[in-house]
């Protein structure tokens, strides 16, 4: 019903394809257009939308400065952006992920990618469903019960005390960043290495070491197995929940060039 129904800003400076988008989500959201940077600006004063399309390559103020202005707006910092461009430069998909963009949607598209893409962001049932899934191998009971209360807000957390029970866990379970101790009975974190290249889609999946050691050769040892990261036992909340973050961040958007 109209009054149930989001709102949407879309922000295109070709008309054929302000119109053309609009008339294919007004059945489904409440679409106000805006043919330039000025008028988003314009539509702002007016409405509080629930989401914004954004192109990019737009006279004058092009979709990156719109960001960056949204970004320092208190009353719109938090409404999601997406993107959509016939840019297949990933330069730019870079640069509009590092702005805050939630997705980068390359042009032509789907009704239903599009929608797909929409509902993920304004369903906060669905965005917590679909939360970055980590897993934690340690030997420690203790720190597998730290880290998941640290990070149980803002992930997925699965934990494995038994790091020969990988393999199986993994045809259950698909991490999007594996946080691992060194030094375990059996499978040391650097056996555990070849055992999650091998399985189906883990070839990139981040990797990062969570240990009371930074001993020179085992930095090297990780790194040329493809680790990505290490943090220092024991955690700080925050310094663990922002390496992870940005980690996950360069993993989500080497994934997302790949549609390119």
């Amino acid at each position: 019903m109209e009054g149930v129904r989001k709102t949407i800003v879309l922000v295109d400076d070709i008309s054929f394809h302000l119109m053309s988008v609009k008339d294919r989500l007004k059945t489904h959201y409440k679409v106000y257009p805006a043919q330039n940077v000025e008028i988003l600006f314009d539509v702002l004063m007016r409405v509080i939308p629930d989401l914004i399309l954004m192109d990019l390559n737009m006279p004058y103020i092009d979709g990156f400065e719109a960001m960056e202005k949204l970004k320092n707006m208190k009353l719109f910092a938090n409404v999601p952006v997406i993107v959509l461009s016939s840019s297949r430069d990933k330069e730019n998909v870079l640069k509009a992920m590092s702005l805050g963009a939630v997705d980068f949607i390359l042009k032509p598209f789907s009704d239903a990618d599009l929608i797909d893409s929409i509902e993920l962001q304004l369903n906060p049932e669905r965005r917590a469903a679909e939360k970055p899934v980590i897993l934690t191998v340690d030997d420690d009971p203790s720190v597998l019960k730290t880290v998941s209360f640290l990070l149980g807000s803002h992930y997925k957390v699965h934990t494995l005390p038994s790091p020969s029970k990988m393999q199986k866990l993994l045809n259950s379970v698909t991490p999007d960043l594996f946080l691992l101790d060194y030094n375990m009975p059996g499978y040391n974190g650097f056996d555990l290495v070849p055992v999650i290249r091998s399985h189906a889609g883990h070839a990139e999946t981040p990797i990062v070491y969570l240990t009371t050691e930074r001993s020179e050769d085992k930095i090297s040892t990780a790194i040329h197995l493809g680790a990505c990261g290490f943090i220092l036992k024991p955690v700080d909340g925050d310094i663990l929940r922002e390496k992870l973050a940005l980690h996950l961040k360069d993993f989500i958007i080497r994934r997302r060039m790949r549609r390119f």
